[in-house]
């Protein structure tokens, strides 16, 4: 299976590249449409996804190298190799948290938590599409597998996970799917004004570490963090994290002290 879309003269053009576009593309439709329904300052808004987005792919793939600095420092040109995958999306929620604190403390006619929660389903439904440039790079798969095992999947996704004779566990699929239903049910809480804000931001922590979690044992390719696998251990603590921000989001929502 070839990672290339087609070529523009001798320049190739990656699946990779075409299907994260798409990903940030929606993703950003479905923020704008949410942020009209929440009729915040629409300006200031596009200022925000504007700073935002560039500053998570570039933390995305910081945290990434980072994490495999012995092998980039020996090929830094590779660093700003990113067709080939390496994009980690615990460094591009770092990226993007950041820039968009700075921005909204900036811009006084954003709320925190409104933005959080107009992104997060934005955010899990790229995600959701992204993990299928994966699938093309035949990358963030996991462990062997046999063929009984991955004849239960369509055939196109058999062919992907043969990699150099044998079969993988498609990892990329489990995780893409989870983050589809994530997305259902974090577009099913937006929709409930009742909730605090920063409900939907908190919900996304939690939901998608716990599948995360689960998903990021099966892999081989995870960045570690000495013995531990550094998603997990990240995505544990967003869990706790969410679990704080719902509590007292909807603790100050209800007006208790």
């Amino acid at each position: 299976m070839s990672s290339i879309a087609f070529k523009i003269g001798p320049f190739p053009i990656h699946w990779y590249g075409i299907i994260i576009s798409f990903a940030f593309a929606l993703g950003m439709l479905l923020a704008f449409y949410h942020a009209a329904q929440r009729k915040i300052n629409m300006d200031k808004f596009y200022n925000l996804v504007i700073i935002v987005i560039p500053a998570a792919i570039v933390g995305a793939r910081l945290y990434y190298v980072l994490f495999r600095w012995e092998y980039y420092t020996a090929n830094l040109l590779e660093i700003f190799a990113v067709r080939h995958g390496g994009l980690a999306i615990h460094g591009g929620i770092i990226g993007g948290v950041i820039a968009g604190l700075w921005y909204i403390h900036r811009s006084k006619d954003l709320k925190l938590w409104t933005c959080a929660d107009i992104v997060a389903p934005s955010l899990i439904l790229g995600q959701a599409i992204g993990r299928w440039g994966n699938f093309f790079n035949q990358e963030a798969h996991g462990g062997q597998v046999s063929e009984e095992f991955i004849s239960r999947f369509p055939h196109f996704i058999q062919q992907g996970m043969l990699i150099d004779g044998s079969y993988y566990h498609p990892t990329f699929l489990y995780e893409s799917l989870w983050n589809a239903l994530v997305f259902l049910v974090l577009l099913w809480l937006f929709r409930r004004r009742s909730l605090g804000e920063g409900t939907v931001a908190a919900s996304y922590l939690i939901l998608y570490s716990i599948g995360r979690i689960f998903i990021e044992g099966l892999r081989t390719d995870s960045l570690m963090l000495g013995p531990l696998k550094a998603a997990q251990v990240v995505s544990l603590g967003a869990i706790i994290l969410g679990i704080v921000i719902i509590y007292f989001r909807n603790r100050q929502a209800s007006g208790l002290k």
